[in-house]
């Protein structure tokens, strides 16, 4: 009798856990953040370290305050180097999120960009090499799924305008649905080679549930140059 007990108490246990797990909120879907304000990480330039302030000034964006001619642009992803994160985030092309067991990920239309954020519980892999998209791990926190990155090679930049960061980058996002149809991101960007303390920004991503993802890669020199040029956005 006692064992029976024991069994079914291991089962609803079990099936505790399991319902606990599917309780987090459901980010499926395609979205959008088309529209977002492409200087919004201005909100650290008074943070900027002499690094930090050297480097933008070196830049020449396609898009911002101090935008230049597409021929005279030196934005590293116009040499097709991925974006690296956060700034993936602000190319012009949605995001498909794909909820599947102790992992999000993040399928982004710009060159077909993949973020796989495991929520097992592991920690950084702290004998990787750097990469363009770092190493991210994830945890739930209520709602909120938190996504740790840290190991991002040096050389992109964190927006459009041309704010570079450093190997030193540890970028932390929170992703939170605050209405059926709208993702909340907030990010906070912590570099002490490029900024003298971390600071957060919060922008937007609508779910748009007619659209796909389409194939888009840098190589064909496509979609994102076009766009860049004031011409269409790849239809969805």
């Amino acid at each position: 009798m006692r064992n029976h007990l024991y069994l079914a108490a291991i089962a609803l246990l079990g099936l505790s856990l399991n319902l606990s797990a599917q309780q987090h909120p459901d980010f499926s879907g395609v979205w959008t953040s088309r529209g977002l304000d492409a200087d919004i990480y201005k909100a650290g330039d008074a943070l900027m370290t002499p690094w930090g302030k050297e480097q933008l000034a070196k830049a020449k964006p396609s898009f911002g305050p101090k935008s230049v001619m597409l021929t005279q642009v030196n934005d590293p992803v116009y040499k097709c180097l991925p974006p690296g994160v956060p700034r993936i985030y602000f190319h012009p092309f949605p995001l498909e999120i794909a909820m599947l067991k102790d992992q999000v990920v993040l399928m982004f239309e710009y060159d077909h960009t993949t973020r796989h954020i495991y929520t097992d519980g592991r920690k950084h892999d702290e004998d990787a090499e750097p990469t363009w998209l770092g190493d991210s791990v994830g945890k739930w926190e209520g709602d909120t799924l938190v996504i740790d990155t840290l190991n991002q090679k040096e050389g992109t930049w964190i927006d459009r305008v041309g704010r570079a960061h450093s190997d030193k980058l540890h970028v932390v996002e929170k992703l939170k649905k605050t209405a059926a149809e709208n993702l909340q991101i907030e990010v906070t960007i912590d570099d002490s080679k490029a900024y003298t303390k971390p600071f957060t920004v919060t922008f937007n991503m609508t779910l748009k549930p007619k659209w796909h993802i389409a194939e888009m890669y840098c190589a064909d020199t496509l979609g994102f140059e076009a766009f860049e040029a004031g011409g269409h956005a790849p239809v969805h």
